[in-house]
């Protein structure tokens, strides 16, 4: 499974605002996006982004880098979960965001038990998590309404797993999501709303990008 292997605060700093792809480290003064807020490359100081003459095409692109980036995958496989949400009936821009909020590995990230999307895919394909009392290894796994996620007897001995019920407390569960840190297992309770996801992401400009 390809994934991204440099520095994920570049890719922040070439958006132009915070991706939180590093958990809590993005809410430290250790973020490298507030000490070096400008886009990465030699231009970055003098606006290189340029984003007060950014045409349509620009502004689809880097609305769909966005999405892209916080969701943690790449090209091809952004465009397959495009691809599956045209078929669907309703919004293709929403059924777009429902696919990629349902994924394994962001279901975990949303209840709490990783500190971002990257941990999370991490401790899945460790086999860690059982879906429907089935252990999977799979990330991308798109999980559907009344589908429970539990973390597997075998992983609860370790030390992450024993102070997990502690650290997620801290951290609140998406609204579609049911929770329970006693027995550290969740259930997808339906689908989120729109304004149950994150509202920086422009479904429509991602829907003009492979309009085109």
């Amino acid at each position: 499974m390809a994934k991204y292997l440099g520095p994920v605060c570049r890719l922040c700093r070439r958006e132009g605002e915070k991706l939180f792809l590093k958990g809590e480290r993005c809410f430290t003064a250790k973020c490298s996006f507030d000490r070096r807020g400008f886009a990465p490359g030699q231009h970055g100081r003098t606006g290189g982004r340029g984003s007060d003459r950014a045409s349509d095409y620009s502004r689809q692109l880097r609305a769909k880098q966005k999405a892209r980036r916080v969701y943690g995958m790449f090209e091809k496989q952004f465009r397959r979960y495009y691809a599956v949400a045209l078929k669907r009936r309703g919004l293709t821009g929403l059924n777009l965001l429902q696919t990629l909020e349902t994924r394994l590995d962001n279901v975990i990230f949303r209840m709490g038990f990783a500190v971002n999307r990257a941990q999370a895919r991490e401790l899945v394909t460790h086999g860690h998590f059982t879906v429907n009392d089935r252990r999977t290894d799979i990330p991308s796994m798109i999980l559907k309404p009344g589908d429970q996620v539990m973390v597997r007897e075998g992983s609860r001995s370790t030390t992450f797993f024993k102070e997990l019920k502690d650290i997620a407390e801290t951290r609140n569960a998406a609204t579609w999501l049911d929770r329970d840190l006693k027995n550290l297992s969740g259930r997808v309770a339906r689908l989120p709303e729109r304004a149950e996801i994150d509202g920086n992401l422009t479904e429509q400009l991602i829907v003009e990008y492979y309009s085109r």
